[in-house]
This record gives structure tokens, C-alpha cells and sequence, in this order.
């Protein structure tokens, strides 16, 4: 039976049309990857993106996200800067070449306009300062599924 993905609200359960299609909600499907050394930024985009029925999984600097990203193709990736082995900034190029399909979220505390260039040319799809809201956090879900 053909399955065709519904995009919009995340909390749509699967609807039966008839019996040559099902309609399912591509949001189900999707999972994060939150890289941050601060614990308590992955508790609180657990809770933002499990309203969005993302499965979130977490590591707390680039070496363990390099072997995450090995074995794991997260959907999105919320990806600090300033990280105990690292700039996030400088790691996206490594995200890209192994993750190409993955979108990215850099978040900073530190933010200037050089680094979100910096980033964006990297190929981050959006940057989100620190502190950021669950307001924002919904709008870059919500940007990133229009792509």
C-alpha cells in the first residue's frame, strides 16, 4: 500500500483514505540530534521537540556527536558553538559531508554577526541565539519543514 507523508501538524494520527493509499505524519518519523555541553539546554529542547513527536538524542561535544552522526541520520541537529572540543561553527562542513540531508540549527549564546554568516555559509540552515524561547524553537521547525 502507497504511503504519502503528510507535512504540517505534527500531531495528526494516521489517516486511512481507502485502500490503495494511507496518508501517515512524516513527523513521527523524524528524530533530533542535540549537540550542547549544558545540560540543562537538553532538557529543555527534549520537552520543545517532543511536542513536535521528535525523538531527541543528546551528546555533549563534537567527538561524541562524530560518532553519533556514524551511526545515527538525525533530521535535525541543534548544534552549540562553544563546545569543550570545539567550535560548532567551524564542525558544520563535517556534518554536511557525512549528514548532507540533515538540517542544522546553530545555537549560540555569543552571537555576531560574523558568526552567523560564518555559519549560514556552512551550511547551517538557522541560527538561534541563546537564550532562545520555545516560540523560536516551534518558528525553525516549523521554517525547516518548508524545505
Amino acid at each position: 500500500m502507497p504511503t504519502i507523508p503528510i507535512i504540517g501538524d505534527c500531531r495528526r494520527n494516521l489517516i486511512p483514505v481507502h485502500s490503495q493509499v494511507r496518508f501517515i505524519n512524516i513527523c513521527a518519523m523524524l528524530n533530533a540530534l542535540v549537540i550542547d555541553d549544558e545540560i540543562d539546554i537538553w532538557f529543555l529542547l527534549s520537552g520543545m521537540l517532543r511536542r513536535h513527536n521528535l525523538k531527541t538524542t543528546f551528546v555533549n561535544n563534537l567527538h561524541g556527536a562524530t560518532k553519533k552522526l556514524a551511526k545515527e541520520s538525525p533530521s535535525v541537529i541543534f548544534l552549540d558553538n562553544r563546545l569543550p572540543d570545539g567550535l560548532g561553527i567551524d564542525f558544520i562542513c563535517d556534518i554536511k559531508k557525512q549528514r548532507p540531508l540533515s538540517k542544522i540549527v546553530l545555537i549560540t549564546g555569543h552571537a555576531t554577526d560574523e558568526d552567523r554568516r560564518k555559519a549560514l555559509k556552512n551550511g547551517a540552515d538557522l541560527f538561534i541565539s541563546k537564550p532562545f524561547s520555545s516560540r523560536m524553537i516551534d518558528e525553525a521547525l516549523n521554517k525547516l519543514m518548508q524545505y
